[in-house]
């Protein structure tokens, strides 16, 4: 599949879109599901390379429709991409902290369960969507650690670049090595490992139930990069494994109607205890 055939589809639009704080990107888009609820939540972070001028929220408006026609609330939530005035570190990361912890503001209202959120990001989402699952191992120095984060019950990392040490060499150039020093920040004497507080493989284990979904021809993210991280996640005390899907690219990773997104859905439900 391409994009286009994705961006051909008809368009769907969510139940809410809830400006929550004053910048311009403080905003997500909430997808609620029919029936009195308390529903289980999904956070939605969108990929696009960490950069606005490739990809925004709206590029997972069919993935977040579906959830929703099947019972689960979603949270897409919009962040600063490192091309953006005040995006890269930290602006990037405290973005999708605030806007992640921004969803218990919405619980009552919306008859949210904030015992069953469960994260979901997709390319360079996967990475934001894993490291919101880390914050509560971020180091004391870290100008993104905050008291009392979101807590989840799991993440699918989808197609995601979780690891940025690995994935750099992996995926291509220009969707990561070339903005690498943005994204990760600045060596400075209290930060020695730039990887420290910005890759979640780095800040293993993260205590919460991990899924990595590749595409077996995703050239974005090729299946080595959720098989590694799956067992180096292992290998540091967590519940965590990779499902490889055959005859899959990248697209077809949020695309409702394609077997990889069955897969994913499959996850979220798992992971949320959703019948």
């Amino acid at each position: 599949m391409t994009w286009n055939d994705l961006f051909g589809r008809v368009p769907v639009s969510p139940t809410q879109t809830v400006k929550w704080g004053p910048g311009a990107t403080d905003v997500a888009d909430l997808w609620l599901p029919k029936g009195d609820g308390p529903h289980p939540v999904v956070v939605m972070v969108h990929g696009g390379c960490w950069q606005k001028e490739i990809a925004d929220r709206t590029i997972m408006n069919w993935a977040a429709e579906d959830l929703r026609a099947q019972g689960l609330a979603v949270w897409n939530i919009e962040y600063r991409g490192v091309d953006e005035a005040g995006g890269g570190y930290p602006g990037t990361f405290l973005d999708v902290a605030h806007a992640a912890d921004a969803l218990r503001d919405q619980a009552m209202v919306y008859s949210l369960d904030l015992k069953r959120v469960a994260a979901f990001g997709h390319s360079a989402g996967g990475h934001l969507a894993m490291w919101l699952a880390a914050r509560p191992r971020l180091p004391q120095a870290s100008p993104m650690r905050m008291d009392n984060p979101l807590k989840l019950v799991g993440v699918v990392n989808s197609g995601g670049l979780a690891d940025l040490a690995e994935s750099k060499d992996v995926t291509d150039r220009s969707c990561l090595a070339d903005i690498y020093d943005k994204l990760v920040g600045p060596i400075s004497s209290s930060r020695a490992r730039v990887l420290s507080d910005t890759s979640p493989a780095e800040m293993l284990p993260l205590g919460v139930r991990q899924i990595s979904v590749n595409g077996h021809e995703d050239r974005i993210a090729p299946p080595v990069l959720g098989e590694s991280l799956a067992r180096r996640a292992r290998a540091a005390g967590d519940d965590a494994e990779a499902r490889v899907v055959m005859n899959t690219g990248h697209v077809e990773l949020v695309s409702p109607g394609a077997k990889a997104w069955d897969v994913e859905v499959a996850a979220l439900r798992e992971i949320l205890g959703a019948k």
